[in-house]
């Protein structure tokens, strides 16, 4: 009891002498030290504020990359597996499945040297040296395009990139626009008219059947249509007339095999490049017709000197040149743009070829 009753008493006695005694300073702790506060302060803004002093250029930060950053990202940015893209993607914010990247959503160049610096390696955060960080920028810039493979970014020249998108936000006015349309007095009975189901899509058959068709050459000069229905056969009647145009000669020359593996080789080109209906340049040239094409020729594509002077010297790309480039991009035209390191496997470089001239324009 005797425990107890001094336990109450004390108790007691911290209630009565708390207040006061916690209004006083405790004398713990002490001011944190700049140092300190520069460790965990780390962020950068927009106008530069916050960047350290460093730089770093696109080759060295082609090798930061493969090192650090391509088992999630991929070699070109172009993205691995579950893991994100980081360049391409310009022109589908508005699409179906915008891809949102450094080049396409992002909208200032700090915010790639913040995230860089704090969060990755993913598993390693801020284990990057800052000269590291200024060099993975530097090759990010240079894989979306936006600088040529000879650039170094500094703390000096930083400001000076523009990313394609800064102009694409605008300040958060929901508050003022939005907002006052929810808020509105809650309907709580007779909101709204009874639902009712007035068809069905199996009653008024919405789904087309259609039918299945196969092309195959008996001889080489005009296709043999199966199909499964005699109005099919009629449908792709003109697509056995005898007359046919060169261009669709040379592509029904090609080996059916080869171009459907040329196909799933793309894979590794198409973070780039584009083919086919609507193809549009991107990080580089759109490809269609390509093969025995004059070298640089794509109409509204900045190509870097290097292919401006190929260009200029009569390259055309014919299988030899695009064989030669695929197999060593660097080798055949040295400091070209392109990163992609090439192509060894000299079958997937014929079928990619193959695939190329599968689509001529």
């Amino acid at each position: 009891m005797s425990k107890c009753r001094n336990l109450l008493a004390g108790t007691a006695l911290l209630t009565l002498i708390a207040p006061p005694v916690l209004a006083e300073s405790l004398g713990i702790g002490r001011l944190a030290l700049p140092e300190e506060i520069a460790a965990w302060d780390v962020a950068v803004m927009p106008d530069g504020r916050g960047l350290p002093e460093g730089r770093g250029n696109v080759m060295d930060g082609e090798d930061h990359w493969i090192d650090r950053c391509a088992v999630c990202h991929g070699d070109f940015a172009e993205g691995a597996g579950a893991w994100p893209a980081i360049v391409g993607g310009r022109g589908t914010l508005t699409a179906e499945r915008p891809l949102k990247t450094v080049e396409s959503y992002w909208p200032y160049l700090s915010t790639v040297w913040d995230y860089i610096n704090r969060s990755m390696p993913f598993g390693a955060a801020q284990t990057l040296e800052t000269d590291e960080v200024y060099a993975i920028t530097a090759y990010i810039l240079y894989s979306a395009g936006l600088v040529d493979d000879d650039f170094e970014l500094s703390h000096e020249n930083f400001t000076e990139i523009r990313l394609p998108n800064e102009g694409g936000f605008y300040l958060d006015d929901r508050a003022e626009v939005e907002f006052p349309t929810f808020q509105q007095e809650p309907c709580m009975s007779d909101c709204r008219d009874a639902v009712s189901i007035s068809a069905r899509a199996t009653d008024i058959d919405v789904t087309p059947e259609f039918p299945v068709i196969r092309f195959h050459y008996s001889d080489g000069s005009a296709p043999v249509i199966e199909a499964t229905e005699a109005s099919a056969a009629e449908a792709v009647e003109e697509a056995a007339a005898p007359e046919t145009a060169a261009e669709d000669v040379q592509v029904a020359s090609l080996d059916p095999a080869l171009v459907a593996a040329g196909e799933t080789a793309w894979r590794q080109c198409r973070t780039c490049h584009q083919l086919g209906d609507g193809a549009r340049n991107g990080t580089g040239p759109q490809l269609n017709g390509i093969v025995g094409a004059a070298a640089g020729q794509v109409d509204g594509f900045r190509y870097s000197p290097a292919i401006t002077e190929a260009a200029a010297a009569g390259l055309i790309w014919t299988e030899e040149a695009l064989d030669a480039f695929l197999e060593n991009p660097a080798g055949k035209i040295p400091r070209n743009r392109m990163s992609f390191r090439g192509v060894r496997s000299v079958d997937e470089r014929a079928a990619l070829i193959a695939y190329l001239a599968s689509h001529s324009d």
